[in-house]
């Protein structure tokens, strides 16, 4: 799915126009798909108390349309405007047609008093202030409406913005709606999965009002999401004759004292997304932890330095094993020390293979990027925000605020492959070519969670994989199974195992 700004959803708009659809029709369809998607997310009985608050451009007239639509089903409905009187045409023509299916409508600025009331005292709010258009900060007279929908106990749909972001930025200047669903229209906007706004969407869900996906699929566009059709490109159809060499050998360099479980959680990762074999180098002690545990493994026990750390005087055999296998991950709880400083640098100045740097070789590399410079091989590299901001030198803060363009920086700076963690993972290359990933909730945000990504991701590129395709891939199947762990932990007891025991699930069928 294309990602549009705001411009560039205004100009698809026109086009729609121009071939014969009028803006009302558009609000119409907007409006009333709105309307049915919180009939149909939260099961709205006639008792409960809906109010649409509504600004004075078209995305109020979209909230005047979903409260006369709701209204005509029989749910008790009110209209309150709250920014002047209507000044589009379109959303005047909206308010006369809720006028004639008698839709209470009320002023703030002549009835604060019931206003206020309704507001507090609604089920559902349908938040229909600002639209796309917004930049800027709530003004006075809307900054207290915004702070009492937040405070109230009713349930916040924002039409396709939460009112106070900004759609092509993300940025929230001095307050937003707090929404617990967000409906977008055609495409999803650049706020959908920008940080801050990301946050204060909720659960978005794209409506089509019936713009023709012809002009939607011919519209410029900022970036894209993940698809299901590139996942199921990835995975091919096995042969009968397949073998286990069929599938690849992936180097797996993971793991210390106290971290084995990140050594596993990789190679666990990997196999569940089909890799042939795993070779785990891990340290001596990791090595009688995991052997037991997780026998599947090809286990290559390392000499330790008296951290318990992989030891650098393994650096030939570890370079030597890389160039029979098909792809190398290092990093997922390797540890910081002389020894695995020496080891990560030489790893990426003389392998070969496809390498994919995750968690503590990230912060290794965060201490000189410019090694990345003298690789001779084609670089994963897997950050969470903290060590994106290590990797490029800055703020958490600054990353979030500017996750895409932070991603696209690191890529083409260092010639690699970024995989920006976090919700709504961005997926850029080199030649600046971004994706953003859609799966995935908050329940995976647990320790463990980004060694069972690393290995996903390193596992479908040891298979021969694209390694683009196969990061963007991984991401999507990390996250698709996740959703499906959450069904069944919620999202506060999921674990990082609990994700990879789903991946088998998510992955059934799609071959």
């Amino acid at each position: 799915m294309k990602i549009l700004s705001c411009e560039q959803m205004r100009m698809l708009e026109q086009r729609a126009v121009e071939g014969g659809i009028g803006y009302y029709r558009l609000m119409e369809n907007a409006g009333i798909s709105a309307a049915r998607a919180v009939v149909d997310r939260f099961n709205i009985h006639r008792g409960d108390r809906v109010v649409a608050v509504c600004g004075k451009g078209n995305n109020g007239g979209d909230g005047i349309v979903a409260a006369t639509y709701l209204c005509g089903i029989g749910i008790r409905t009110d209209i309150i405007l709250v920014d002047g009187e209507i000044k589009t045409a379109e959303a005047a023509r909206a308010l006369s047609e809720s006028g004639k299916s008698n839709v209470p409508v009320w002023r703030i600025w002549e009835e604060p008093e019931k206003a206020i009331e309704k507001i507090t005292n609604a089920d559902y709010i349908i938040d229909a202030i600002y639209g796309i258009g917004f930049k800027g900060e709530l003004r006075s007279n809307i900054r207290p409406v915004v702070e009492l929908m937040n405070k109230s106990r009713g349930r916040i749909i924002s039409v396709d913005t939460p009112s106070g972001a900004e759609c092509d930025s993300g940025h929230i200047e001095n307050g937003c709606v707090n929404a617990d669903m967000t409906v977008s229209f055609t495409t999803l906007k650049p706020l959908h999965v920008l940080y801050p706004s990301m946050d204060f969407c909720g659960k978005t869900y794209v409506l089509d009002v019936g713009i023709p996906q012809r002009l939607t699929d011919e519209s410029p566009f900022l970036f894209e999401t993940v698809t299901r059709s590139l996942l199921k490109s990835v995975l091919k159809k096995r042969k009968p004759s397949s073998n286990k060499g069929s599938f690849g050998a992936l180097l797996s360099i993971c793991g210390s004292y106290g971290m084995a479980g990140a050594a596993q959680l990789a190679s666990r990762g990997a196999y569940s997304c089909g890799v042939g074999l795993v070779r785990a180098a891990v340290a001596d002690s990791v090595y009688k932890i995991n052997a037991p545990q997780f026998p599947e493994a090809v286990y290559m026990p390392l000499y330790e330095n008296e951290s318990g750390r992989i030891s650098a005087k393994n650096t030939d055999k570890l370079i030597s094993c890389a160039d029979s296998s098909s792809a190398v991950l290092i990093g997922c709880g390797l540890g910081i020390d002389g020894d695995t400083r020496a080891l990560v640098n030489e790893i990426v100045k003389k392998v070969k293979a496809p390498l994919i740097l995750d968690a503590d070789a990230l912060n290794i590399i965060a201490e000189n990027p410019d090694v990345l410079n003298f690789s001779k091989s084609k670089i994963i590299v897997t950050p969470h925000p903290g060590e994106m901001a290590r990797l490029c030198g800055t703020t958490v803060q600054r990353v979030q605020e500017n996750r895409k363009a932070c991603a696209e920086y690191f890529s083409k700076k260092y010639n690699v492959i970024t995989v920006l963690k976090g919700a709504y993972t961005l997926i850029s290359d080199e030649d600046g070519k971004c994706l953003v990933n859609t799966t995935g909730n908050p329940g995976m945000a647990k320790g463990g969670s980004g060694d069972v990504l690393a290995g996903i991701i390193a596992g479908l590129i040891a298979q021969g994989v694209q390694p683009f395709k196969a990061a963007c891939a991984g991401v999507y199947i990390h996250g698709g199974a996740g959703d499906i762990a959450l069904g069944r932990t919620g999202e506060y007891s999921m674990l990082a195992s609990d994700i990879i025991n789903s991946v088998p699930e998510f992955l059934k069928g799609l071959v």
